[in-house]
């Protein structure tokens, strides 16, 4: 007698899923709308308010933290980093001048709604980040990464992943927490070792690797080696207290200067495609469409302000050291989101007690809608500045 065939439910729910993205893909690909878009729209559709296709969110948005920190690792390796700190003014002067001006904005706004001063900063924390994950995805499509407005914008968006640190700590201090002296020494010991290693690399012309002729020639090797060098920089940087991202994009700078960088794309551009897909799913899944409903004009009008003021205080920053108005004013445009580590933020603030569970969902609701909108948002701006240069 043959023995039943059982077939994973996991299983069967990735295949689900898969089917839906071709389907809505195709649909957003004959209306010319980026892939993130229809990322997004899927985790709607799979998630607990939708098909309930996928409940396990919690598994969704660990897959997808994977294709966060490949996608650093890929962008690392099409970095020139001598050109990178050559526009260090930019990354450095002009991020810390826009969270400073993040502030002081929501500080005004909170004058009149009577925020206390840490929800002001959190809050401003919160709205200074921009998604390094949507921005670099949509300059690839664009084939934007190495124009002017793609160095500012990917300068300024390391700065602000090395800068989440900090704001962590901040954050957890306001809400009554005290920073761990070991926790700090670690950090330190973090900055240090990267420092050191983008030295090593400017001084060097090439990093070789060892047994470099063999991998070469080693297709399955290739795969498991470069998987090695981009987890085991983030899981280091990780265990440092440092963002994850940013061990993986260190190690796509050393990958970059070995000259390497052929067989490592064709080994992970594929895990890249689909663990960026889940990442972008997971946000989807993270909108509360019931709550949404039942908060709509409030919603809208925050991811309105978000767009306006984030895009504006870019535009600002970039222009004091961009002559270019136009680069400038699309800079701002590609900045003008809510990034995915606001998200770590706002939970950071919740579990803090700064903010209550209304405001949470608040915030969880315009960061995940003004990833999904950002898109849209960049070309209208585009549209209009054609509309402006050629009239």
């Amino acid at each position: 007698m043959l023995a039943a065939i059982t077939i994973d439910p996991l299983l069967s729910r990735f295949i689900i899923l898969s089917l839906i993205i071709i389907l809505v893909g195709f649909v957003l690909s004959l209306l010319k709308q980026p892939s993130v878009i229809t990322y997004i729209i899927v985790g709607l559709l799979v998630g607990p308010d939708g098909l309930g296709v996928i409940r396990d969110e919690s598994l969704i948005s660990n897959l997808g933290s994977l294709g966060l920190v490949l996608l650093l690792f890929f962008i690392g390796m099409e970095i020139n980093i001598k050109e990178l700190i050559t526009n260090w003014k930019v990354s450095v002067i002009g991020t810390l001048i826009q969270i400073f001006i993040s502030i002081f904005v929501i500080w005004m706004l909170g004058h009149y709604f009577g925020w206390n001063p840490q929800q002001v900063v959190m809050l401003g924390f919160v709205i200074s980040l921009s998604s390094t994950a949507v921005v670099i995805k949509l300059l690839e499509e664009r084939d934007e990464i190495h124009s002017v407005a793609g160095q500012y914008v990917l300068g300024i968006l390391l700065v602000q992943d090395i800068l989440i640190v900090p704001m962590l700590i901040i954050t957890g201090y306001l809400g009554g927490g005290q920073p761990e002296k070991g926790d700090l020494i670690k950090q330190i010991a973090g900055a240090i070792l990267i420092l050191i290693i983008i030295v090593y690399i400017l001084k060097k012309k090439e990093v070789r690797f060892p047994f470099r002729s063999i991998i070469s020639k080693e297709h399955e090797t290739q795969v498991f080696v470069a998987f090695a060098l981009c987890f085991g920089f983030a899981t280091l940087t990780a265990l440092l207290g440092l963002s994850s991202a940013l061990g993986a994009f260190v190690a796509g700078i050393i990958i970059s200067s070995a000259r390497s960088t052929e067989w490592v794309y064709d080994s992970l551009h594929a895990f890249k495609t689909m663990f960026v897909a889940l990442f972008f799913v997971s946000v989807g899944m993270l909108i509360d469409l019931e709550f949404v409903r039942e908060n709509a004009v409030t919603i809208a009008v925050l991811v309105f302000i978000v767009f306006l003021i984030n895009n504006t205080i870019n535009v600002l920053v970039i222009r004091i050291f961009c002559k270019d108005w136009r680069t400038s004013l699309y800079s701002g445009a590609l900045l003008s989101q809510i990034g995915e580590f606001s998200f770590i933020l706002g939970a950071t603030g919740y579990a803090a007690g700064i903010i209550k569970d209304y405001a949470y969902q608040l915030i969880i609701s315009t960061i995940a809608l003004t990833l999904l909108l950002s898109p849209f948002w960049i070309n209208l701006i585009r549209k209009l500045i054609r509309i402006e240069t050629t009239g």
